[in-house]
């Protein structure tokens, strides 16, 4: 299950699956995808699995999205819409969705210990998980609109059950870094905690000694009955195929590379 992008244990049913990217502050790149949403599968069908802790080597959980896969999508645009709007039979979920969706679909509770940067792509992995803990120094930030883009790796699905329409939405339009208590605040954190994995370890620990069908009883109450479910996903794909590549778009990429204000049409 193990990976160049992931490094995966289990041990007394709890999974711990850590980022494995540490040069690249984890930063996620088509192989850390791939990664990403093989761990989870595999992991569904884990036998005896009580809970699953979700964290990044290094100095931070997850920058976001490569730069250079972003820069890459340039000269693919039209495959890259199609794969966008067309996820696998059967499945809600495209292959940029998948990757964070995958751990809220998950029966276990998972639990993410965050530090350092949680940034776009990072934010929305971190949002899958169930319950998110975080260092005090933690920064966050839905940041897709640095790059002229939406979010669109899951956001409807994970966000809507957290926080108020009107916060998401500033978030979103501005790219904003809020720091860890800011995110507290806001519900995009559980709880702050000074050594998040420790905690995380903990808290895992206590779960697995609940009756596992309770647990994934629990788990299912949350997940079906509060907002925030599948129905956004395509939406979150059709407006991202429609922005990617445009005129606007890549004038937001080339005035961020070129750190310099954007010449939108």
């Amino acid at each position: 299950m193990n990976s160049d992008r992931l490094s995966i244990t289990i041990q007394n049913g709890i999974a711990e699956v850590a980022l494995a990217r540490p040069d690249k502050l984890n930063a996620m790149d088509e192989a850390m995808f791939t990664a990403l949403s093989e761990a989870g599968r595999e992991l569904a069908a884990t036998a005896g699995l009580r809970a699953v802790i979700l964290y990044g080597q290094g100095k931070g959980f997850c920058a976001g999205i490569d730069t250079g896969l972003l820069m890459s999508f340039a000269g693919r645009i039209e495959a890259l819409r199609a794969e966008i709007t067309a996820p696998p039979p059967g499945q809600a979920a495209n292959r940029f969705q998948h990757p964070c969706t995958v751990w809220a679909d998950l029966p276990v509770p998972v639990i993410a210990a965050l530090h350092g940067p949680v940034f776009g792509a990072g934010l929305q992995l971190a949002l899958g998980a169930d319950i998110r803990l975080a260092a005090p120094e933690s920064r966050f930030s839905v940041m897709e609109a640095k790059w002229g883009l939406i979010p669109d790796m899951g956001l409807t699905k994970l966000l809507p059950g957290l926080m108020r329409s009107d916060q998401a939405l500033e978030l979103m339009l501005t790219a904003r870094v809020i720091d860890a208590a800011e995110a507290a605040q806001l519900g995009l954190v559980t709880r702050l905690a000074d050594e998040p994995l420790t905690e995380a370890r903990a808290l895992a620990h206590a779960i697995a000694a609940r009756n596992p069908d309770a647990t994934r009883g629990a788990k299912a109450l949350v997940r079906q009955c509060w907002p925030g479910d599948d129905a956004g996903l395509a939406l979150e794909a059709k407006l991202q195929a429609a922005i990617i590549g445009s005129e606007n778009q890549i004038e937001a990429v080339m005035a961020e590379v070129q750190k310099r204000a954007p010449r939108f049409t």
